[in-house]
């Protein structure tokens, strides 16, 4: 299998929002599409997927125009898409149903979800209080003033409605709903987004399964860190145009190694200066430094040996992905837009 994406191009009046986007993916694994809001993303995803209808360029899945007919396909949007006053169950066996998922299959598979990603108290409200009610009668809280346990019957509770759930919960159910057809190529815009910790952890973890299993991934995400431990290949977007583009790897090394962190026993900033290298920060006598490339990191390591300074860590790095994307398209604030320049500047 693969996918192959070329020249794809979308106008709205005068404004171009994609200009002639193309990558590909020859086998399984993750593809990045990176940007700044606005810098389209999420239309190069649903004019990939056939979604939204192109203005030019076509989107091939093993030689073929890739659609939902041809090609089973997980899509987690950015959007939210639950109907907020209807029931969760209700509405995932609907969408399961849609992609073609029914009968036991679907149950089971909706149970097997629903505890990978810790949402069964929303999805089957009833068990979970005979849950709580079972183990208050175990720590013997339950137990009446004549010393019995009282036989109570819980109470039947509906399944709940997306609208009384966290952002992060019904992050995970879409991921869930996502998941109903076993897809082989999974669609995640904005995975992340909304999620706790602890359930960025979980869904970490699914999505190396799912590599795992062979499974081609396309992931978008202002969480440049995140997207850093699972893709192998990027496009970075910057006003509707790919600025950077290629296998992660190979762009790393046409920076060079220029983070270096140093880690010694005493104040050595007079040597780090006198050899030219800039300090980004300090804590404790460890350094945060950026060098030029290998040489003049290895011209001060020599330098501070020959000072009789005991080096505890001296790691000299590639540029991390943010760095990379704010190299070429400018400062992120908190909302994911950018104070966007023109690579090269």
């Amino acid at each position: 299998m693969s996918l192959v994406v070329t020249d794809l191009y979308k106008k709205y009046g005068e404004k171009t929002v994609v200009d002639h986007i193309s990558f590909s993916m020859e086998k399984p694994g993750v593809y990045a599409l990176l940007g700044t809001n606005g810098a389209g993303k999420t239309t190069s995803i649903r004019m990939t997927l056939g979604m939204l209808d192109k203005d030019g360029g076509s989107a091939l899945w093993d030689g073929k125009p890739l659609n939902f007919d041809n090609c089973n396909i997980g899509y987690l949007a950015e959007e939210r898409g639950l109907y907020p006053k209807y029931s969760l169950l209700d509405q995932i066996k609907y969408f399961g149903e849609l992609r073609g998922v029914t009968g036991k299959t679907l149950d089971d598979r909706i149970a097997y979800w629903a505890k990978r990603l810790k949402v069964e108290e929303y999805l089957y409200p009833e068990k979970a209080a005979e849950l709580i009610e079972k183990q208050k009668e175990e720590s013997g809280e339950a137990t009446s003033l004549l010393g019995k346990k009282p036989v109570r019957k819980p109470k039947k509770k509906k399944p709940q409605s997306p609208d009384q759930l966290s952002k992060g919960n019904q992050q995970k159910i879409q991921f869930l709903i996502a998941m109903l057809s076993d897809p082989e190529l999974l669609v995640l815009d904005e995975p992340f987004s909304g999620l706790d910790p602890v359930n960025t952890d979980i869904l970490k973890e699914v999505v190396r399964e799912q590599i795992a299993a062979g499974k081609y991934i396309i992931m978008s995400s202002h969480q440049m860190e995140v997207v850093e431990e699972f893709c192998t290949d990027i496009t970075i977007l910057n006003r509707s145009k790919a600025v950077v583009q290629g296998n992660l790897n190979d762009i790393k090394k046409q920076y060079g190694r220029v983070n270096l962190t140093l880690k010694v026993e005493k104040d050595v900033t007079d040597i780090i200066k006198s050899c030219g290298v800039e300090i980004l920060s300090e804590k404790e006598y460890e350094y945060k430094l950026k060098v030029t490339g290998d040489e003049q990191g290895n011209a001060l390591l020599k330098a501070l040996i020959d000072k009789g300074i005991t080096v505890v860590r001296f790691d000299l790095s590639e540029l991390t992905l943010h760095e990379i994307f704010v190299k070429n398209v400018g400062a992120i604030d908190a909302d994911g837009n950018a104070e966007a320049r023109e690579a090269g500047e």
